[in-house]
């Protein structure tokens, strides 16, 4: 692998849409860390791997120089707007196919939107937890509650190319790993529905069950977030091996389970993935935020995992720089690695060129049921 430029085009399995409005210099600061509140005085977010990365690899497709001053590329980026921000920045992010996540309650652009300003193709995955949100929002009682719920996973199962849970922040991982009864689950709906304000989360256990289970049985992919996030999450109860009992629970339901992210826990999802023939993983969040460290954290990610298992995604949210920071520095990751083990004489060029193939785009084709189009 003689240059990142090398690589295929990428299959981003789990992604979002960005703003449409051109965000003010805090709020585009807040993009990049998983941070609640703005930075301690005297420092800035730009001060961080991501923010560092941004200014290396973002600059020259808005006609700056890489590592410009951050006011200096803000200011630009006002000069051009958000629109011919985000057709730059997409069109030059080497992806071809986009999996969105369209879960996320926020004036974002769809999936249509991001595949076009790309040139690529769209996608849907479908989070379990907004779905029983919007089914309380719309139901009376608990009966109707279930149908519309009900009614809502298999329509999206007839749409959707996979389903996304964020069980690790509503509950953590630590979840009893079988299905819940019809009983179990209409007395936890009932609370649920006699205790929750409009627009409430849903937070109950045996409910967050009742979805995984819903979507394992369809037969679609389900991706479960572990690992790193934002401070709604406690990281301690999202390490992927809590979820062992429940991969062994659902694996005869032919669902395959995608562990997104990891990070702190990557080896712990590659374990999975490599135990387990209906696990895979990726460390997709996880190397935006290391930034010049990503190739290190992708080759603790291939010591376990089987390379046919390793997905790509940038899990950009809000900001199209996500994108392209996303693409480029797994890009030059993967480069990095396979060209010293291959210059080291442990890997064949040839190989090194199929494992390629298959962490770009290749598994994520598979898994999802994703032509070339």
């Amino acid at each position: 692998m003689a240059e990142a430029s090398d690589l295929p085009p990428l299959v981003d399995h789990h992604c979002h849409g960005v703003v449409r409005g051109d965000p003010d210099d805090e709020t585009f600061a807040s993009y990049l860390v998983e941070a609640d509140s703005p930075a301690a005085p005297g420092t800035s977010y730009f001060d961080t791997q991501l923010g560092f990365a941004v200014r290396r690899w973002c600059p020259p497709l808005l006609d700056l120089e890489a590592h410009c001053p951050p006011e200096e590329y803000l200011e630009r980026r006002r000069e051009l707007g958000a629109a011919e921000v985000t057709r730059r920045l997409l069109g030059a992010d080497g992806i071809a196919d986009y999996v969105v996540d369209t879960g996320v309650a926020a004036d974002l652009t769809g999936p249509d939107e991001i595949a076009a300003a790309g040139g690529g193709r769209a996608h849907e995955v479908v989070r379990l937890e907004r779905l029983a949100e919007e089914a309380a929002d719309a139901a009376g009682t608990v009966a109707s509650f279930l149908d519309v719920l009900n009614g809502a996973v298999a329509g999206s199962a007839r749409t959707a190319v996979g389903f996304k849970s964020v069980a690790a922040y509503r509950h953590g991982l630590d979840l009893d790993p079988e299905p819940p009864s019809d009983a179990e689950v209409r007395t936890a709906a009932d609370r649920w529905l006699v205790d929750r304000e409009p627009g409430g989360r849903v937070f109950d256990p045996v409910l967050l069950r009742h979805l995984l289970w819903s979507a394992a049985r369809t037969g679609l992919p389900l991706q479960l977030h572990t690992g790193f996030g934002d401070t709604d999450l406690r990281l301690d109860r999202c390490d992927p091996l809590l979820l062992t009992d429940f991969v062994r629970a659902v694996r005869p339901t032919g669902c395959t389970l995608v562990l997104l992210h990891g990070y702190p826990y990557h080896r712990h999802a590659a374990y999975l993935a490599h135990a387990y023939p209906h696990v895979y993983a990726d460390v997709g969040l996880a190397l935006n935020h290391t930034g010049a460290r990503a190739g290190e954290v992708l080759a603790e990610a291939l010591e376990l995992t089987p390379f046919g298992k390793l997905l790509f995604s940038t899990d950009a949210y809000g900001l199209p720089e996500l994108y392209v920071v996303g693409s480029a520095v797994f890009r030059t990751a993967l480069t990095r690695v396979l060209s010293r083990w291959t210059g080291e004489g442990l890997w064949s060029y040839d190989d090194a060129e199929r494992v390629a193939a298959m962490v770009c785009a290749d598994n994520a084709r598979r898994v999802y049921g994703l032509d070339q189009g």
